[in-house]
């Protein structure tokens, strides 16, 4: 689970991630991040699952899913660092798919910095 720091919960934050950020993207996610010295400390995660993606007991299972996993990456990622992760289609299992797209983020953070 993903402590309450490290959630993103504004409306503006996600705008910005997902507006001004690097992406990188997979077949069933999309994942938006943003590193600057204005944001906070702390990394933070936001999540983007719409209804065409499933119901709503389908939708919080794959926010839990992915929160779950995102808590164990949350180490890795550098300072000043936002995450905006965008569902695009339902599958059983993220955790493969997510640690590939993290693995290429912290790469590519690490090239523009």
């Amino acid at each position: 689970m993903l402590p309450a720091s490290n959630r993103m919960r504004r409306g503006e934050d996600f705008s910005r991630t997902t507006k001004s950020g690097h992406r990188a993207s997979s077949y069933t996610l999309t994942l938006y991040f943003l590193t600057h010295d204005q944001l906070p400390l702390v990394s933070q995660v936001g999540l983007i699952i719409n209804k065409s993606v499933g119901g709503s007991v389908t939708r919080h299972r794959i926010a839990r899913q992915l929160r779950h996993a995102m808590a164990t990456h949350l180490s890795g990622l550098p300072p000043h660092t936002q995450v905006v992760i965008r569902v695009i289609k339902a599958q059983d299992d993220y955790r493969n798919e997510l640690n590939d797209l993290v693995k290429k983020m912290v790469k590519r953070i690490g090239a523009t910095q």
